[in-house]
């Protein structure tokens, strides 16, 4: 799929060299089809990063997409230059009047926050609540997902002994529905959180939708019952070496951190760690993509 993104976004250079299709807005113009319109809310303090992880996974269909970011403006970011966010970044106030086919809200490492202390909260749930009738489907991801769940489901979270963090094996619920297709029955995906949610209470929410869990995890994916919001508690977006680099950070910051579960090789640090999610990552964006968004939005929004 051509992603339709700035031509000096940092992303492009690492993306052109795996190949992936791009295209800018000049040439996008010229096509004679309807894209679709991504909006993206990048919570994660390492934007640049996320960009490139997401929109690698976006790339992964025959449909044109165009691709907005998102910061939030009731926040200032310490991982990111202002010249990046000025550059390449909307605020809400920028993009309220417009409608979007899809929006993705990503994680953030706040999760030991209670959501109303956290500094944005007012303004991610004036985004949630705009969502509503402005998109056709939304993604979130991670505490992105937990948000999701408190603010539309009234379902909160609760914090761990400690971090879940590592690669783990879940189990699919449901292998009918269009989110998982493709999915083996068994898969892995990545963790990174210091908080949970409990399973008992999304299969008692008549609203939820309980796809794939672990024992280890909890709860992986969850959908609602109108399939209008998806939520990952995990992060299949990341690289071979994301959650090697949040170790090491968390070890330069002198916060006691376990190794990653079932993720260096040998449990060694000094061995390079490999994907084994990638496969199930294209599948779950792709399918998003295909069947919540393409498939469910009007060809022209009223």
């Amino acid at each position: 799929m051509p992603i339709n993104i700035p031509k000096q976004l940092p992303a492009r250079h690492i993306l052109e060299k795996e190949n992936i299709f791009l295209m800018d807005t000049e040439r996008a113009t010229m096509q004679d089809i309807r894209p679709l319109n991504i909006v993206i809310v990048n919570l994660m303090p390492e934007k640049e990063r996320t960009e490139t992880q997401l929109l690698r996974l976006l790339s992964n269909s025959p449909l044109q997409v165009n691709v907005t970011l998102l910061h939030t403006a009731t926040h200032k970011s310490k991982n990111v230059s202002a010249s990046h966010l000025n550059q390449f970044y909307n605020t809400f106030e920028n993009i309220k009047h417009k409608r979007f086919d899809g929006m993705i809200i990503t994680g953030a490492p706040i999760e030991r926050l209670p959501f109303e202390k956290v500094d944005y909260w007012d303004e991610l749930t004036t985004i949630m609540n705009w969502s509503k009738d402005h998109t056709t489907s939304v993604l979130h991801i991670c505490w992105g997902a937990q948000a999701a769940l408190y603010y539309h489901y009234g379902i909160g979270k609760y914090e761990l002994p400690q971090k879940c963090s590592g690669i783990y094996q879940h189990t699919l619920l449901d292998s009918t529905v269009e989110i998982v297709r493709g999915f083996d029955d068994v898969f892995l995906a990545p963790h990174s959180r210091y908080t949970s949610v409990s399973v008992e209470e999304i299969q008692a929410n008549d609203k939820l939708t309980l796809l794939s869990l672990s024992e280890e995890s909890a709860p992986f994916l969850v959908m609602s019952k109108d399939e209008k919001h998806i939520m990952v508690m995990g992060h299949l977006e990341y690289d071979a070496t994301t959650l090697a680099l949040e170790y090491e950070r968390d070890q330069k910051k002198g916060i006691r951190a376990e190794l990653p579960i079932n993720y260096f090789p040998k449990n060694n640090p000094n061995e390079e760690p490999t994907n084994r999610w990638r496969s199930h990552a294209y599948l779950l964006f792709s399918n998003w993509l295909n069947y919540y968004v393409y498939q469910e939005t009007p060809y022209e929004w009223k």
